[in-house]
């Protein structure tokens, strides 16, 4: 199974996924950003983007990289990643329900202030104008289908070992 962990920057993904993983036995986190990394790393690079996730490249080897560890180490895959664009959501989903794996779409959600605190006050990443940048699509994507294709966690008044239990109690009670 996968359990993936949605929803803008600066809501606590991450933080979330690293909690989860360890409230199920046996379950393991696959950052998909660092296919994106991956990607980021060919010389010379790939075409100008501003996300890698507009790199047709990207989404199916999210896929696959996610179903080879599923794969090869059975269990739970927890994935935190931030998918705003729709049609690149249906591709994932439909490609991990083509090889069967079950999957768990979490969205984590908070206030566009409580997000804008978080980001302007991250004492690991520090404030950043790009993940400020997408606060707007986050709340389009939310108010046109994301939050229609997921379970959503409002976060805005939950510390993130809650948010975990929450969504590790959901996950178990399937």
């Amino acid at each position: 199974m996968i359990v993936w962990i949605n929803g803008t920057h600066g809501v606590g993904k991450t933080t979330t996924a690293a909690l989860v993983q360890q409230k199920l036995p046996g379950s393991r986190v696959l950052d998909a950003e660092k296919v994106g990394a991956t990607l980021m790393s060919i010389t010379p690079g790939l075409p100008e983007t501003d996300n890698f996730q507009h790199w047709a490249p990207w989404r199916p080897l999210v896929v696959e990289t996610a179903r080879r560890v599923v794969d090869y180490t059975g269990g739970v895959l927890v994935m935190p990643m931030t998918v705003l664009v729709e049609e690149y959501w249906r591709e994932i989903s439909a490609g991990l329900a083509a090889y069967s794996i079950p999957l768990r779409h979490f969205v984590l959600h908070a206030d566009r202030e409580t997000l804008r605190s978080r980001i302007m006050n991250d004492t690991t990443l520090g404030p950043s104008a790009f993940r400020l940048g997408y606060l707007t699509d986050y709340e389009e994507a939310a108010g046109t289908w994301l939050h229609h294709e997921a379970e959503v966690v409002d976060t805005t008044a939950l510390a993130p070992v809650v948010v975990a239990e929450l969504i590790a109690r959901a996950v178990i009670a399937t």
